[in-house]
């Protein structure tokens, strides 16, 4: 299962809701009335193809700002359990050909999945002779959101339930069967939260595919599921 596929289509469904979460700064400066639009000719005239294959994904966003201002969100997320050397410079190569070859201001932003909580790689920086290259970009980690736990299960920000899925999958890994606990346990709770179908179909999906447990774990307990329905169904008749 390739981990960037889930991550880039949520990214693209809860686009908003991803801002507000890990970016709030930048989403209040935003005029959401505008709308925004994702730029994917234009981002892959510039894509370097990666001889380590596909662990980066790369989203571009034209969007609006309250002042009018039209601006360009270049989002990169390094996938879960992949450190690359080579993430700040090319961090720095993107921005600069996108602004060279389409004269836009581009803001860049990274989002890391990974596990190692040293691995910040916040800027890249090259110098001699007097000469410098300076490209620092704002940096979110996915798994410092722990520490917002309560936080998470009290928001009412759709993407906050990405973010718990997503890191119970990390703790549990390994473990089948509380894996699947704890999915169920998700799934019931999206319900729960009334969202638009939109989002969650989307979250849904996400889930789904993370929190990845054996089909026949799945028909086991949707036939236990079942079972007990059938159980309260007859019970019901008696009344």
């Amino acid at each position: 299962m390739e981990q960037d596929s889930p991550w880039k289509e949520i990214l693209e469904d809860l686009f908003e809701p991803f801002l507000a979460f890990f970016f709030p700064h930048i989403h209040q400066d935003i005029d959401w009335s505008r709308g925004y639009q994702f730029l994917e000719q234009e981002l892959q005239q510039i894509v370097i193809e990666s001889a380590t294959g596909k662990r980066i994904v790369d989203k571009l966003a034209k969007v609006f700002l309250k002042d009018g201002a039209e601006k360009w969100l270049l989002i990169h997320i390094e996938i879960q359990g992949y450190e690359q050397d080579e993430f700040p410079e090319r961090m720095f190569v993107y921005n600069y050909r996108l602004f060279d070859k389409f004269q836009k201001e581009v803001i860049s932003l990274a989002l890391l999945t990974d596990e190692n909580p040293r691995f910040r790689p916040s800027e890249y920086r090259r110098e001699r002779w007097g000469f410098e290259v300076l490209c620092r970009y704002p940096l979110v980690k996915v798994i410092d959101a722990r520490e917002r736990w309560e936080e998470l299960e009290a928001s009412d920000n759709p993407f906050a339930l990405v973010v718990c899925s997503y890191l119970k999958t990390l703790e549990v890994k390994g473990n089948v069967h509380e894996l699947y606990s704890w999915k169920k346990h998700f799934l019931l709770e999206l319900y729960r939260r009334g969202m638009s179908r939109e989002s969650l179909l989307a979250i849904y999906k996400f889930i789904d595919w993370i929190m990845e447990v054996p089909e026949e774990l799945e028909n086991e307990n949707m036939n236990d599921q079942l079972k007990l329905d059938n159980q309260k169904d007859q019970g019901s008749q008696h009344f």
